[in-house]
């Protein structure tokens, strides 16, 4: 042994030789920043200078297009040791070892399986070459269409049961999709904020509105949050698949709500209205809604004022406006009031049925009596002609 090596501290021989880290146990789930992709394999840092890998077509998305990048941290399982290399997976999915699934019920290692067929109360998954069931209620956390088209899909699962040494497992789809719906849930809750603007896939339409997937979360668009104007049927504006931009109005993380809004990243029409019109001018317009307090006419998508009843039928006392109009009947009206901050007007019937009318008549009516009897000037001035004539 030369001096020059007898001449090093412990520290250093114990720097050249690190001790081993922990021995990984198959199964074993960590969180490893990836340091480098290239076309086969995610590598990632174990730390001690050492790395392991993961097959990259594990973080393809539907798309075929990689879903990470170097920097990011995942969560991964550990599969294997040989020569020195440390393979890692996201999930399990040709490994047909009965043990190794054991590992993955233990450790909630997803795993991956194709639906054979439909059985009683659901289906026959292989996972490698070991058969598994699935109940209806897991295979989704919706049901959707009939249950005989999920045959011969492939989807992850979480091993619910693993009976009699691996011959009796159970599988949920949907306790997969749920943990991964908590998971993006709290990345989400860190980032999100109410009038955030924000892109995501339109997943379902209904009556009330619209689902927006927000990568693993859903958000609503309501139907009165569309569009300025009425909207009567949502699949008018929105079809499923589309991406579309929405703005955040509401966040409620207890009850598990987002709320949206498109006609928000729209121009508001209600800030063009001091411009557009004017109080005493006449404007048409469309009824747009009839209630026993007056009606309600749009001169403009999203810009509607308000006929009072007291208004509506030339003096009369009606107890609702449809009594003296119709649903999507065409009218022309005069502006009485512009608040353009409480985005209202107050409108009144052109014509005869307003009080521009009312004053029309009682000019004729003045008129045509002083050919009978005179004005009350008239009548002064004849007194006054007789007191000086006396």
């Amino acid at each position: 042994m030369g001096t020059e090596e007898k001449e090093k501290t412990f520290a250093e021989l114990l720097g050249e030789h690190p001790p081993e880290r922990e021995r990984l146990r198959p199964g074993q789930a960590i969180e490893a920043a990836i340091v480098k992709i290239t076309p086969e394999w995610v590598f990632i840092d174990l730390g001690e200078k050492s790395e392991g890998f993961v097959d990259q077509k594990e973080f393809l998305d539907d798309r075929g297009e990689l879903k990470v990048r170097e920097g990011d941290v995942i969560r991964a399982f550990f599969l294997s040791s040989a020569r020195g290399e440390k393979r890692f997976t996201t999930r399990i999915a040709d490994d047909s070892s009965r043990n190794f699934l054991e590992d993955a019920w233990k450790n909630r290692i997803p795993v991956e399986g194709v639906i054979e067929k439909e059985v009683k109360g659901g289906y026959e998954v292989k996972v490698g070459a070991v058969r598994a069931f699935c109940p209806y209620s897991q295979a989704g956390r919706t049901r959707a269409g009939e249950p005989g088209q999920l045959a011969g899909k492939r989807l992850e699962f979480l091993i619910t049961e693993f009976g009699k040494k691996g011959r009796n497992i159970v599988l949920s789809h949907r306790a997969l999709l749920e943990q991964q719906a908590r998971k993006r849930k709290e990345e989400l809750r860190e980032v999100l904020k109410e009038g955030q603007k924000v892109r995501g896939r339109v997943a379902g339409i209904r009556q009330f509105g619209a689902f927006l997937d927000l990568g693993g979360i859903e958000g609503l668009i309501p139907v009165t949050e569309m569009a300025w104007g009425a909207v009567e049927n949502a699949a008018d504006l929105l079809k499923v698949g589309e991406e579309v931009e929405a703005t955040i109005i509401k966040l409620d993380w207890d009850r598990d709500r987002i709320t949206l809004s498109l006609k928000g990243n729209l121009p508001d029409p209600w800030e063009q209205v001091g411009r557009k019109y004017a109080e005493g001018t006449s404007h048409p317009g469309k009824v747009a809604r009839l209630t026993d307090f007056g009606a309600f006419i749009t001169l403009e998508p999203g810009v509607d004022g308000l006929i009072h009843i007291s208004r509506l039928a030339k003096g009369k006392r009606i107890k609702h406006a449809r009594e003296a109009l119709e649903q999507g009947q065409a009218v022309t009206v005069r502006i009485g009031k512009i608040e353009s901050d409480k985005k209202r007007l107050s409108l009144e019937l052109s014509g005869r049925d307003s009080e521009e009318g009312e004053e029309a008549d009682f000019r004729a009516y003045a008129k045509n009596g002083s050919r009978s009897f005179g004005s009350f000037a008239d009548i002064m001035k004849s007194r006054e002609g007789r007191k000086g004539r006396k």
